[in-house]
C-alpha cells in the first residue's frame, strides 16, 4: 500500500504583521551571510531570534539533535509581536530565525535531511516582507506566499526559492515539535500530499548531497543514513 506524506500546508495562523514589519525593520544589526554558499547565489541572510544556547552567532539550528538546549537570543526583546505570536503555540518550537533573500538572489534546489512533519519537526514559514516575483517551489510544485500568512514547507522534499523582485524576501521561520495540538492545526489546514518515497535510491542521492557539502555535520548524518541502508 502506498502511503503519502504532507507535501505543503497553509495553516490557520495569524500573526500581527504589520507590528512584525516595524520591528523587523527596526533589526539592522546581526544579519548574517548564510554559510552554505554551495546552496545559493547572490545574499542569503540570517538573523537568530532563538538558537542553540542562545548565541547569535548560531545561525543553522542542530535539527531535532538530542541534548541541544535552544533558547532565545537578547534580539528576541526588540521583538515582541513575534515573542506574542509564539507565545499562542502550545507546542515545544526551537529555532526562530529571520531569513533574508536578498532581490536578485537564488536559493538552488536542495533538500532538509529529516526536516519533515512527518518525522516530528515541522518548519513554518511566515512572509513578512515579500513580491510577487518570489517563486517558491516545493517538489516542483509553485506555491505563492503571502505577506501575514503561515506554510510549512516539507523540507525534506527537494525545494528551491528565487527572489527576481526589487525588494528583499523575508521570512520567519519557526522549527516546531510535532505534538497533538500541532497536529490538529495540520487537519484544520489546507494540505497538499505526495506519495512516500520508498526507495533506497532516493537515500543514496541524499547521502551524495550532504557528502558533497563536507561539513562535519552534513557527514554525520550521511553515516547515519548509509547504517540505515542495511
Amino acid at each position: 500500500m502506498t502511503t503519502s506524506i504532507i507535501r505543503y500546508a497553509r495553516l490557520q495562523i495569524t500573526p500581527d504583521i504589520n507590528a512584525i514589519k516595524q520591528e523587523v525593520t527596526a533589526l539592522t544589526s546581526y544579519w548574517t551571510p548564510h554559510f552554505n554558499t554551495l546552496h545559493y547565489e547572490g545574499q542569503w541572510t540570517v538573523l537568530p531570534l532563538r538558537s542553540p544556547g542562545g548565541q547569535t552567532s548560531h545561525i543553522v539550528p542542530d535539527l531535532m539533535q538530542q541534548n541541544t538546549t535552544y533558547t532565545d537570543t537578547l534580539l528576541m526583546q526588540q521583538c515582541p509581536a513575534i515573542a506574542n505570536l509564539l507565545s499562542n503555540f502550545h507546542c515545544p518550537f526551537m529555532s526562530v530565525r529571520l531569513l533574508n533573500l536578498h532581490s536578485g538572489s537564488v536559493i538552488k534546489e536542495h533538500r532538509d535531511h529529516e526536516l519533515s512533519f512527518e518525522n516530528g519537526e515541522a518548519r513554518l514559514h511566515f512572509p513578512v516582507f515579500t513580491n510577487a516575483q518570489v517563486e517558491f517551489y516545493v517538489d516542483n510544485q509553485f506555491i505563492q506566499m503571502q505577506e501575514g500568512e503561515c506554510w510549512y514547507i516539507n523540507a525534506q522534499l527537494p525545494h528551491r526559492v528565487a527572489n527576481y523582485g526589487d525588494v528583499d524576501r523575508i521570512h520567519l521561520v519557526v522549527d516546531c515539535v510535532v505534538n497533538d495540538w500541532l497536529t490538529e492545526v495540520f487537519n484544520r489546514s489546507q494540505v497538499s500530499h505526495v506519495p512516500q518515497p520508498q526507495s533506497n535510491s532516493s537515500k543514496r542521492r541524499i547521502i551524495e548531497e550532504l557528502r558533497q557539502q563536507n561539513t562535519e555535520h552534513t557527514n554525520r548524518l550521511a553515516d547515519e543514513m548509509e547504517n540505515s541502508l542495511f
